[in-house]
């Protein structure tokens, strides 16, 4: 099987703040190394790229010695915690900004979806940058004309095909984005976590879309996404980036479990120190029993809660707190939210800390590992804090007879229905 993209040893690095802090001697002496093609004579040999760590260098590797092979046809998933580089790889891939050290050899055309707001003139019409971008790609007016309107239709935008796209809402652009990049004949498909900002019909479309260019046409997909479920549905290979480095790479359903696992607190609390501008969690624990004692472990047959403990310093009216529980291979099981001035009594301020939970009923969860993302928001509109896998609980079964069910996939919500018997009929 070809190689459609290859990496050896790309590496990125990144230069951290605007102005330098250092002496006239050292940026001239930085300036000479570099258009010598030399290293950097005050690079810290051994540095490493932990965003959690209070880190003063002046330097950060986005990316540090990536090797990769992908092969004509696949789709591979882009896995890792936020800042572990996919971004960085993706517009390296996608000749958006080139790498400080190592090569990419890349077969075929290139269309990337990588952030709302790019790839489109934004003085254009959403018709004008249809022929603008497949002009990009190397297509004749007659290419573009031939799938233009598929391309409206695939979108739902056809009345404003003819409106500039600055009017667009980013659900908008970003459906008419991810309609030209998957339409357009180009080899391969570069898609970044934007398809979030659509609504779950669009990403539905969207994924199957993705799956029909690469069985049907053999074309090759990247896709980057927070949906463990969406890749794991999606991808038949999977690469797993920690700290800008690579950490493993191969079956998607052998990467997904170390990506769960790696880093998760398997605790009964989470407490956070970054504050946001707007609202920022401070504290996120679960809690069971009668005494609301905070634990890690969960009797199936109870009830247990999810305690939030929260701070906003600006309310903006819409806001709510959500949070989604996750089975342990990364499929999502369920989401809930509420309103927080539906949460607060008429006269309770709302700006400052506040305290809420969401109880889940016992035998609803079958036993089992799960993980919560929880995050404060305006549905669909704007994100003000989110918490990736905040905490990893386990149901543990007790006093039941769901141990006779030991080896055989009872799912992962349990059921108590109401059974009679039918009358006959007459």
């Amino acid at each position: 099987m070809s190689i459609a993209i290859k990496t050896e040893n790309l590496s990125k690095l990144y230069r951290l703040g605007i102005v330098s802090s250092k002496t006239i001697s050292q940026d001239f002496n930085r300036f000479l190394a570099r258009v010598s093609g030399k290293e950097d004579p005050y690079q810290k040999i051994g540095a490493v790229n932990d965003r959690l760590s209070n880190n003063s260098d002046l330097f950060i590797w986005a990316l540090k010695d990536i090797n990769l092979e992908i092969n004509k046809g696949d789709i591979v998933g882009i896995i890792g915690k936020n800042g572990a580089g996919k971004s960085t790889l993706l517009k390296i891939l996608s000749r958006v900004t080139s790498p400080t050290e190592g090569i990419v050899r890349v077969k075929g055309r290139i269309a990337s979806l990588l952030e709302v707001g790019t790839g489109f003139h934004q003085e254009l019409t959403g018709r004008e940058n249809v022929y603008l971008n497949g002009s990009i790609l190397g297509m004749t007016r007659n290419e573009i004309k031939k799938k233009f309107d598929e391309i409206v239709e695939f979108s739902g935008v056809g009345n404003y095909i003819d409106t500039p796209v600055k009017r667009y809402s980013s659900g908008m652009y970003v459906r008419l984005a991810f309609a030209v990049a998957a339409h357009l004949e180009q080899e391969i498909l570069i898609v970044d976590e934007v398809l979030a900002v659509g609504d779950a019909e669009f990403q539905k479309r969207c994924m199957g879309k993705m799956q029909e260019i690469s069985h049907d046409c053999g074309r090759t997909v990247l896709f980057v996404s927070h949906n463990m479920g969406a890749i794991s549905n999606l991808c038949t290979s999977c690469v797993l980036l920690q700290n800008g480095m690579l950490k493993c790479s191969g079956k998607t359903q052998d990467v997904i479990p170390v990506y769960l696992n790696s880093g998760l607190q398997h605790a009964s609390v989470a407490k956070f120190s970054e504050e946001k501008p707007d609202a920022f969690f401070r504290e996120f624990r679960i809690v069971a029993g009668k005494d609301n004692n905070s634990v890690g472990e969960v009797d199936v047959r109870f009830p247990f809660s999810l305690n939030f403990e929260y701070h906003i310093t600006n309310f903006v009216s819409g806001m709510s707190i959500a949070f989604s529980v996750y089975s342990g291979n990364g499929t999502k099981i369920f989401y809930s939210s509420a309103r927080i001035e539906d949460l607060l009594e008429p006269d309770e301020s709302r700006c400052g800390t506040h305290r809420h939970s969401a109880e889940i009923p016992g035998m609803f969860l079958a036993p089992g590992e799960y993980f919560v993302n929880i995050s404060l928001q305006i549905e669909n509109i704007q994100l003000f804090d989110f918490k990736e896998s905040a905490l990893r609980f386990t149901i543990v079964e007790s006093g039941t007879n769901l141990h006779k069910f030991k080896g055989k996939d009872i799912g992962v919500v349990l059921t108590n229905f109401k059974w009679t018997a039918c009358s006959e009929e007459k």
